[in-house]
């Protein structure tokens, strides 16, 4: 979903083929940073805080990224890939400022 709208928006912009793809692959490894953290936050995260009940997937014996890499690994791998999505931005300068912050939050994000 979060690559079919950075590409989306690329094409809506008529940007190059060349920026096409590079959006796409920000999109890609963006939403994989965003699911894996969700994935975490619903290990350590509060019910209040993260707006559901913690521990559902688990229970509901979700394969998520945490059930297979663990807790540790699977956070990392978030880290890794929110920046490997703001790395494909390079090339756009500062014009993509607020897409690098928002690789950063995807991970940072508490709810």
């Amino acid at each position: 979903m979060i690559q079919y709208s950075a590409e989306a928006g690329a094409i809506l912009g008529r940007a190059s083929s060349q920026h096409r793809h590079l959006l796409a692959a920000y999109g890609r490894d963006l939403g994989a940073a965003f699911q894996i953290a969700d994935d975490v936050l619903d290990v350590e995260g509060d019910a209040a805080e993260i707006g559901k009940t913690a521990g559902k997937d688990a229970a509901a014996g979700k394969a998520t990224m945490v059930a297979v890499l663990g807790l540790d690994l699977a956070r990392s791998h978030a880290d890794m890939l929110a920046r490997q999505a703001a790395a494909h931005l390079d090339g756009f300068g500062d014009r993509a400022a607020n897409l690098r912050a928002l690789a950063a939050f995807v991970v940072a994000r508490r709810s």
